[in-house]
């Protein structure tokens, strides 16, 4: 009898022909994160996942609780294929158990073995009631429910650890978020990871008006997320100089939402630059003046790249609820200034109009800015 950590996918199983593919970059995410546990071995039959390890099993079990794709994690029993060994591996898991009432359910992928599923399962459960005090049937509410699964080998075991489910990173192709370093952004790249897509964060430095600790809180950010299947490269913009141009030269009411459109521009230089098909924002509809329909529809016209903005129907509570879950919330509630907070008019627009915020756009040599701004991003990979 061997212990080992039985991992299970949910969507993955439903991706027909192209199941292979989702598989083997689940597996190649698994041995990512796990590249620093020494003793660690990692199986793929159809259906499931195993990891065997010597010891660390818990931190192995933290560290399988980030990684997309992965629905559920159970600590199982591996026995030899033979209903003797079945019987006393169930006998021994249920042992620790007092006082309470049982179901075992068996799954048989593997039909070449001799009795079938209910049969399995109508067994265990007798041998189990011969040899263990204190415990009874229940079939429709059990306290404890005895999974056997017939594969290769037999896997039994009782509890399952959620995972966070969604796509393995690497999937659905590569997106560029604009990260801010507020509640919002880091959610929004957490999300584009949880469907599949591999992402990178642009961030716009405006020093001295924003400080060095803004722009570490960023990079730690970014530490943060990574920790859920990929690197992620921060490209800084040192945005103060066309910054500055736009409140000069533009309508007050109106330097927010051209400032936004400026970011695209440059965001989309980036992502051009790194391979990326998308842009991500944290915006959520109707939060901000800069985040009605409005401001939106004008905001996405700089882009010619889609806009993916996966907190648009989310409440802040929702997206803050979120940022704690994965641990970016005390990092972004740190109080130093972005630069979308500076310079801030007092009565931004919120319902621009696009051709008058094309016109004020035209008197406005931008392009210069934006050139000037593209070929001096400091990566941090």
């Amino acid at each position: 009898m061997q212990d080992i950590l039985l991992i299970k996918y949910g969507e993955l199983a439903l991706k027909g022909d192209n199941r292979s593919f989702f598989e083997n970059r689940l597996m190649k995410n698994i041995k990512n994160a796990l590249n620093e546990i020494n003793d660690v071995k990692i199986e793929k039959t159809h259906g499931r996942i195993y990891v065997e390890c010597s010891d660390n099993t818990d931190y192995v079990i933290e560290k399988l609780k980030r990684v997309f794709g992965i629905v559920g994690i159970t600590l199982a029993k591996k026995v030899d294929l033979n209903i003797e060994d079945i019987y006393e591996a169930s006998i021994n898991i249920m042992k620790q158990y007092k006082d309470k009432s049982f179901k075992v359910e068996t799954r048989r992928p593997n039909k070449t073995f001799p009795y079938e599923s209910m049969e399995i399962s109508r067994k265990v459960g007798a041998e189990i009631l011969s040899n263990v005090d204190n415990l009874h049937v229940d079939v429709h509410n059990p306290d404890v429910l005895l999974n056997i699964e017939i594969r290769e080998m037999a896997y039994l075991y009782t509890d399952v650890i959620d995972g966070i489910g969604g796509m393995p990173v690497g999937t659905n192709g590569k997106a560029t978020v604009l990260l801010s370093g507020g509640i919002d952004s880091p959610v929004a790249a957490w999300m584009m990871m949880k469907r599949g897509a591999e992402v990178n964060a642009v961030y716009f430095h405006s020093h001295p008006y924003t400080s060095e600790r803004a722009k570490n809180k960023v990079i730690e950010l970014c530490r943060v997320l990574s920790q859920y299947g990929q690197k992620i490269d921060l490209n800084i913009v040192n945005f103060t100089e066309f910054q500055l141009a736009i409140y000069d030269k533009c309508p007050p009411k109106m330097t927010t939402i051209i400032m936004r459109r400026m970011m695209m521009r440059i965001a989309e230089n980036i992502a051009r630059k790194t391979s990326s098909m998308a842009l991500v924002t944290g915006e959520s509809l109707g939060q901000v003046a800069s985040q009605t329909i409005e401001s939106i529809y004008c905001t996405n016209a700089a882009a010619s790249m889609p806009v993916f903005r996966p907190l648009i129907g989310m409440d802040k509570s929702e997206i803050m609820g979120l940022a704690k879950k994965i641990g970016t919330y005390e990092i972004s509630i740190r109080p130093y200034e972005d630069c979308c907070t500076i310079f801030v008019p007092k009565h931004p627009v919120i319902k621009p109009v696009l051709e008058e915020i094309e016109e004020i756009e035209r008197n406005f040599n931008y392009q210069n800015y934006i050139d000037n701004i593209s070929i001096d991003v400091q990566s941090i990979k």
